[in-house]
């Protein structure tokens, strides 16, 4: 994700359409490809992405620079795509399971440099629909997005230490899941 500028922040939150344009080019393939590995499907994190730029329109002036804008957008991206999530979770409970959506389908302008195609993303995707969203969310932001504990636990909003425990968890089941996928195979 590139870098905003603190002036181009300030003029977005004043009202300029402009700077915010900007903003929503340089970093929206990013917010896309995190809210994808949460949501796991082409629609939800379109409509992710879509919500978390609404929020950031709302705040933006009332952003105070205290953290980094990159931790603020975490925060915001993956706090959305979580509660998504747990919301989708609910009723797709209550209705059939939603097709799988080719992550070479993929249109937004980063995330096809993000997502694999082919048999590698679709194992992926299948291993991380069997996470709950708060592990998978931990899980992405650490083993793909490549962010340290501690600013997995800023963005999330967490204890360093339920980070900790999500992960663990997170990778034991992914373990499991894994040695079942090889079983199955005869490897």
């Amino acid at each position: 994700m590139q870098e905003i500028e603190k002036e181009l922040i300030t003029k977005a939150g004043q009202g300029d359409m402009r700077a915010f344009r900007e903003i929503y080019q340089r970093v929206s393939g990013y917010v896309y490809t995190l809210a994808y590995r949460v949501v796991n499907t082409k629609h939800d994190a379109e409509e992710v992405t879509q919500d978390v730029f609404l929020k950031i329109h709302r705040s933006l002036n009332s952003f105070k620079f205290e953290a980094s804008f990159k931790t603020w957008l975490y925060r915001i991206a993956v706090n959305t795509a979580l509660n998504h999530a747990k919301k989708r979770s609910r009723v797709t409970r209550r209705e059939v399971e939603e097709t799988f959506e080719d992550p070479a389908t993929v249109t937004q302008p980063d995330a096809g440099k993000r997502l694999e195609a082919g048999e590698t993303e679709s194992q992926l995707k299948i291993l991380l629909d069997q996470l709950n969203p708060d592990q998978r969310a931990c899980i992405v932001l650490r083993e793909i997005e490549g962010v340290d504990y501690q600013g997995i636990a800023s963005s999330l909003g967490i204890n360093i230490n339920t980070v900790r425990s999500r992960l663990k968890r997170a990778r034991e089941t992914l373990m499991v899941l894994g040695r079942k996928e090889v079983a199955s195979h005869g490897m």
